[in-house]
């Protein structure tokens, strides 16, 4: 993803590279219809910064999002910078939790799209029915719904809940996903949200037909086959931020 040169001496050159890939991501998951209004959230590490991380900020749609105005926030969820808006406490709560306790967490993202919301509200969850959902085969947590995520007591057991995976559906709330790369997270949610999709139209029309375990194995044992070079995600993503900069490069800023 090509960037621009930091606008002054408030960033360093690589938080300055953060902010503008987490704001064109913002500006995709626009373009992708993932948007809810002025929440959910996508976080990043701040680079070479232990417990600092970027977030959106709270009151701005994901297509006013541009690498300037992000919210500098530690893991406590004090503001790191001089941004006037606020941060919404359920983004926070969520996002510091493993932020905090998984290192290889440098990426978050959470919506409700409408397919991650419906599947997160099944019985079963994710069932291996189609091409993305067998990705995910064996490699998705669940969480039951405890209301609006404002309470740090519940991030015990989404840790727990969550275990070694970094793949979540929030049960009758939506997707969560992580990545040790913007990128990677990217495409892992990208994948899920495919999967959603596809098993609500399958339902839709009938009985479904399950792959069997056996087929899955080979499935996730061969997808590495199919990679190109850059790492998980990054080919992926920067397509789709060149389909953003035909319309928009305000996220640049």
């Amino acid at each position: 993803m090509a960037t621009q040169l930091k606008p002054n001496s408030r960033y360093s050159e690589a938080e300055w590279e953060a902010r503008q890939q987490l704001a064109a991501c913002y500006r995709v998951f626009d373009m992708l219809g993932w948007s809810e209004m002025i929440y959910n959230h996508i976080t990043v590490k701040c680079p070479d910064e232990e417990n600092a991380f970027l977030i959106n900020p709270f009151g701005l749609h994901f297509s006013e999002v541009k690498a300037s105005n992000l919210v500098k926030i530690d893991i406590d969820g004090n503001k790191l910078d001089d941004n006037p808006y606020p941060v919404n406490l359920a983004g926070f709560v969520q996002h510091a939790v493993f932020h905090r306790n998984l290192p290889d967490a440098h990426c978050i993202m959470h919506t409700h799209t409408t397919a991650g919301m419906a599947v997160s509200a099944l019985e079963g969850g994710l069932q291996p029915i189609n091409f993305y959902a067998c990705n995910f085969a064996g490699q998705i947590a669940y969480h039951d719904f405890e209301g609006v995520t404002v309470r740090s007591e519940e991030g015990e057991r989404l840790i727990e809940h969550l275990g070694d995976k970094r793949v979540m559906l929030l049960k009758n709330h939506g997707i969560l996903v992580m990545g040790r790369t913007l990128p990677e997270a990217f495409i892992k949610h990208w994948s899920l949200q495919r999967a959603c999709e596809i098993q609500l139209a399958t339902l839709s029309m009938g009985q479904p037909v399950h792959v069997p375990q056996e087929v899955v194995d080979v499935h996730q044992r061969d997808l590495s086959k199919v990679s190109i070079p850059g790492g998980p995600g990054k080919a992926d993503f920067d397509a789709m931020v060149r389909l953003v900069d035909r319309t928009d490069r305000s996220w640049r800023e």
